[in-house]
């Protein structure tokens, strides 16, 4: 049995894994035919012809839109700008709460706050990791204006329930779709499901135009109201004739032609690229087996997983190890990943916080010295962001998750088999790493 490297053994590995470079000469002839139009953007933010953005941003709009099965797709500069522009366009303000889930990304529930209304928090399924019908009904009250759902780690939620749920009450659902591009829930594209579906397209997304985003929707009057908020909506709505004015406050959210180019480019590389990450997972699941401790993600209702992360939940109960230890001994295996090499190897404990333990929720700090929207004149409930509000998000940060990146393409068989060969040596070297854990602890602890 060889010694671990976290304990000055030699690593299973050394030679950077390869990096997820999905940019070629495709995205570089799109840019080069942009570049020669010498039309770099054609919005303007008044209404004229040109309000709606180049010719590539249409074109990449709509062959979004058929690819989501939607009957509109409203691209936007990244998708902190869609989903704050969903939560206006769907009427939200201040007095209004907005229901999220508090295990992801900040921005998912920043945009309610963004129209001055107040999030609230459902807890999270143990198992999928996403908020559901039954977590999200205890949170609905009088005020209750939209839902969130964040399709978080690459795996669509359980939204038949949640759909139905939010009709009973009449409440709107925006589907925060960044994890999870061209995945389906039982058959149904995702960001097609809700009132509103939005879609990142950051540099560390399955596909990606540098920043960028789209938002998906079926509603006439819904893809109105994303399309004015998108650009400049207080100086357009005169001429275009919108009578309904709420919210009617424009932003610049604008995707340039570029972008758009380089996304047209990558939309038609998605389907291999998600299929690639399937095929790692399985692979790499198969050379896991038999790793004490280890549960593999569990693909729910949907049927259908993307893999953004492959989140894993770990047992320390099983292994006598913290869970700090063993993801510290199998990293010490293992190299970095290119062109992430700063980032170390790209693993970790947990994903994010729970958004409410966050300052400006524990302090109840928003707009100006009033702290609207939490403190609000208009906002008639009470603000809950404690700790133990939501059992499960804690319990998944802080004690079971584990998290990598490792099963992107093009990682290969033999890289995968690496990575599985790192977490197979740290389990026969429990006995090593429970000494450690010992040694290491706090003296009263080992009193």
């Amino acid at each position: 049995m060889s010694t671990l490297a976290l304990l000055g053994g030699d690593p299973v590995r050394t030679a950077p894994f390869p990096a997820y470079k999905v940019i070629g000469e495709e995205e570089k002839a799109a840019v080069n035919a942009v570049l020669d139009s010498g039309v770099l953007s054609r919005f303007l933010g008044t209404w004229h012809p040109d309000f709606f953005g180049g010719p590539e941003v249409q074109e990449f709009e709509k062959e979004w839109a058929a690819i989501s099965g939607t009957k509109h797709a409203i691209s936007v500069n990244s998708c902190t700008s869609g989903l704050y522009a969903a939560v206006g366009a769907l009427g939200c303000g201040p007095g209004d709460e907005v229901i999220c889930s508090p295990y992801t990304m900040i921005a998912s529930a920043t945009a309610a706050i963004a129209f001055n209304a107040v999030p609230v928090f459902a807890d999270i399924d143990p198992e999928t990791y996403g908020i559901s019908a039954a977590t999200i009904a205890p949170r609905i009250t009088g005020r209750t204006k939209a839902i969130i759902v964040v399709h978080i780690f690459g795996q669509p939620a359980d939204m038949d329930p949640i759909m139905e749920l939010a009709r009973r009450h009449g409440i709107r659902v925006i589907e925060d779709c960044a994890q999870v591009p061209l995945a389906t829930y039982k058959g149904r594209p995702v960001g097609s499901l809700g009132d509103v579906g939005v879609f990142s397209l950051n540099y560390h997304k399955h596909i990606h135009t540098g920043e960028g985003g789209m938002c998906t929707t079926n509603d006439d009057d819904i893809a109105e109201r994303l399309q004015l908020i998108r650009n400049h909506a207080e100086a357009v709505v005169e001429k275009k004739g919108v009578k309904n004015l709420a919210n009617m406050i424009g932003f610049n959210f604008r995707l340039g032609e570029i972008e758009a180019a380089i996304g047209r480019a990558q939309l038609k590389k998605a389907p291999a690229l998600i299929a690639r990450r399937k095929a790692n997972v399985r692979h790499l699941e198969t050379a896991l087996a038999g790793v004490p401790g280890l549960t593999m993600p569990k693909v729910g209702p949907a049927g259908d997983h993307v893999y953004y992360v492959h989140a894993m939940s770990y047992d320390a109960k099983a292994t006598g190890v913290s869970r700090e230890t063993f993801v510290k001994a199998v990293k010490a295996e293992l190299p970095p990943t290119g062109l992430r090499e700063h980032e170390g190897v790209l693993m970790g404990m947990g994903y994010v916080k729970p958004i409410y333990l966050a300052p400006m929720y524990r302090e109840l700090a928003g707009y100006g010295e009033v702290g609207c929207p939490f403190l609000c004149p208009h906002y008639k409930g009470k603000p809950d962001y404690r700790l133990g509000l939501c059992p499960n998000a804690e319990d998944a940060h802080f004690n079971r998750v584990v998290t990598h990146e490792m099963m992107r393409p093009p990682m290969t068989g033999p890289d995968l088999d690496d990575v599985a060969r790192a977490f197979h040596k740290v389990a026969e070297n429990l006995p090593a790493l429970r000494a450690h854990d010992h040694a290491n602890a706090p003296t009263a602890e080992k009193r």
